[in-house]
């Protein structure tokens, strides 16, 4: 059986500093805009360049999508943007990747798959990945800003990918252990 390679980001550090701005329409911070690509190219010089992503509506996650995706070498890869990541827990993320493609929205067997969303979805949603083994880079906790978990997922399709126990975190990175 084929694996596919989902790649779950939680997005960069965001801005704090304008009062008054809804949560939803925060930026990057100067840290997060210089964190985003750095993971950007480490998935690219790892071979996780994404083929596709689905990314939550909030700016600073617009934002660290397309810095990472450009700095990967997949400024062109298609992208689906949707509120439904916004704020969103572990299962609904797991269930927005498998609709996407399922309606279309993403290509059906793409991988890897970025998905940028937003704590505390990401990081329990990682954790709930990663079982019972810590995969390389230590384990998907704490899951701060920045950080990507790559995660094997078991079938051909992502409208097919069963529950998150199914599959495997094989590795966490988290930008302040990049160069």
């Amino acid at each position: 059986m084929s694996a596919l390679t989902l790649l779950l980001m939680r997005h960069a550090k965001s801005d704090w500093g304008q009062p008054g701005l809804a949560d939803h329409d925060r930026p990057l911070n100067a840290r997060g805009e210089r964190d985003a690509p750095r993971i950007g190219r480490w998935l690219a010089e790892n071979g996780f360049t994404p083929a596709a992503a689905l990314v939550s509506s909030a700016r600073r996650a617009r934002q660290t999508a397309e810095a990472a995706l450009e700095a990967a070498g997949a400024g062109g890869a298609p992208r689906r943007t949707t509120r439904r990541l916004y704020g969103a827990g572990p299962e609904e993320i797991f269930r927005a990747a498998r609709e996407a493609a399922a309606n279309g929205e993403i290509p059906g067997a793409a991988s890897p798959l970025l998905v940028v969303a937003h704590n505390p979805g990401m990081e329990e949603l990682a954790a709930r990945c990663e079982g019972s083994a810590a995969p390389a880079g230590g384990t998907a906790r704490p899951f701060p800003t920045g950080a990507v978990a790559v995660v094997a997922c078991p079938g051909a399709a992502w409208a097919g990918i069963p529950a998150p126990e199914a599959t495997e975190v094989v590795r966490v990175v988290r930008p302040r252990e990049l160069k």
